[in-house]
């Protein structure tokens, strides 16, 4: 079951040079960093309220971030929910004809094991579902 927006995803070309603009918008500064190095991606988070912002740079040229970043500009990448099962989630959704990236869920950034949906069957938009480790 989908819980509520874990976090908003946001691709950077530089974490360095962009966090202190996040971090001065939302009045807070990150709680953490890290790399994710089967993504090929650097991540920082925000707490804003109950939700997140994750702030992502690539870490090598074929990453999603870096291939999402040299066709569009730095800006919204994905919205990720958190769920009490990815695997039941991941299930459910593939059984309406959402159209998987993952079909088996793998360790994300940030404590959670996570699965994309494809943006051609969710209208455009990259989804995330998160599970607390």
């Amino acid at each position: 079951m989908i819980k509520k927006i874990e976090h908003i995803g946001i691709a950077v070309e530089s974490i360095n040079e962009s966090l202190p603009i996040f971090e001065t918008l939302f009045d807070t500064c990150a709680y953490k960093t890290e790399i994710v190095e089967s993504e090929y991606v650097k991540t920082a988070f925000i707490h804003i309220g109950e939700s997140k912002i994750e702030l992502l740079e690539a870490t090598h040229n074929d990453s999603a971030i870096a291939k999402f970043l040299s066709k569009n500009r730095a800006g919204f990448h994905h919205i990720a929910f958190d769920v009490d099962d990815v695997m039941e989630e991941i299930n459910r959704l593939e059984k309406k004809g959402f159209q998987l990236i993952h079909r088996l869920p793998k360790r994300g950034a940030d404590q959670k094991t996570i699965a994309f949906l494809h943006p051609k069957s969710t209208n455009g938009i990259l989804v995330e579902l998160c599970q607390d480790i």
